[in-house]
C-alpha cells in the first residue's frame, strides 16, 4: 500500500479518502483482497471513525464491498461498469473535442505537448501511477479547453472504474505507453488543424482499445473480474 503526504488543511476523512482511492485505482489494494479497518487505522495513523467513513463512501460508488459480520472488501472489476463508463466518457469526449476544435488556446495546446513528454518520460521509467494520472490530465485538458471543466469534473467521478482496468493493463500490454503517445499526438494534430472528422475517429480508435485489453486480463487475471452483476452477490 501506497502511503501519500498529507495536503495543507486536509481532513483525516479527505486524507483516507484519498489514499484508498489512489491505492485501489492503481491496484495497490488488489481486487477481492480484504480490508482491516484497525490495520488501515494504524498504517495511517488516523482513527478508525475516517476509516470507516471513507469505506462506506468508496462502497456507495462501487469500490468496496462491506459485507455484515464478514468484513470489508475491495470490489472486483466491473465489467459492466467498464463498460458503460468508457461509453459515457466516449459521447462526452467527442461533443468536448469537436468543440475544441472549433478554436482553441495556445496555452492549452503547449500544456498538451508537455503532457505528451511527459508521459513518454514516465512510461520509460516504467512508472505506471504516473502515466496514469497524466493521460487523465491529458484529456482534462481538452475539457478544460472548451470550458468544460464541471463536465470533466464530474465524469471523473464515474471513469474509476475504467481507471482500474487502464491501470492494470500498463506494463502488461505490449506498446501500450506508445500507443497511447501516438493517439494524443494524432489528437493534438487534428485539434490544431480544426479537424473534428478526425478528432472523433482518433477518439474511437483510442477508447476501443480497451475491447482487446479488457479479453486479454480477465484471461490473465479472472479473479480480478466480475462479468455480471450476480457474480458479486
Amino acid at each position: 500500500m501506497k502511503i501519500l503526504e498529507w495536503l495543507p488543511k486536509e481532513s483525516a476523512y479527505d486524507y483516507t479518502y484519498r489514499v484508498l482511492l489512489h491505492n485501489i485505482v492503481n491496484l495497490e489494494l488488489p481486487p477481492g483482497d480484504e480490508v482491516s479497518s484497525n490495520k488501515l487505522a494504524d498504517t495511517l495513523s488516523v482513527s478508525r471513525m475516517p476509516i470507516r467513513e471513507a469505506l462506506n463512501e468508496l462502497s456507495r460508488i462501487g469500490l468496496v464491498r462491506i459485507l455484515p459480520q464478514r468484513g470489508s472488501y475491495i470490489a472486483k472489476i466491473d465489467v459492466q461498469l467498464v463498460k458503460e463508463s468508457r461509453f459515457m466518457r466516449l459521447v462526452l469526449e467527442i461533443a468536448v473535442a469537436k468543440l475544441a476544435c472549433e478554436g482553441i488556446d495556445a496555452k492549452y495546446l503547449e500544456a498538451m505537448h508537455e503532457n505528451v513528454e511527459a508521459y513518454r518520460r514516465a512510461d520509460r521509467a516504467g512508472d505506471y501511477d504516473k502515466t496514469l494520472e497524466l493521460d487523465n490530465a491529458f484529456h482534462q485538458l481538452i475539457f478544460l479547453s472548451a470550458d468544460k471543466a464541471w463536465v470533466y469534473d464530474n465524469l471523473r467521478t464515474q471513469m474509476i472504474h475504467f481507471d482500474r482496468l487502464r491501470r492494470l493493463a500498463m506494463g502488461i500490454i505490449e506498446d501500450k505507453g506508445e500507443n497511447t503517445i501516438k493517439d494524443h499526438e494524432d489528437l493534438i494534430y487534428a485539434i490544431t488543424r480544426h479537424d473534428a472528422e478526425m478528432a472523433e475517429m482518433l477518439l474511437n480508435r483510442h477508447l476501443t482499445h480497451y475491447q482487446m485489453d479488457l479479453s486479454r486480463l480477465m484471461k490473465e487475471y479472472p479473479d480480478y473480474f466480475i462479468s455480471k452483476r450476480a457474480d458479486a452477490e
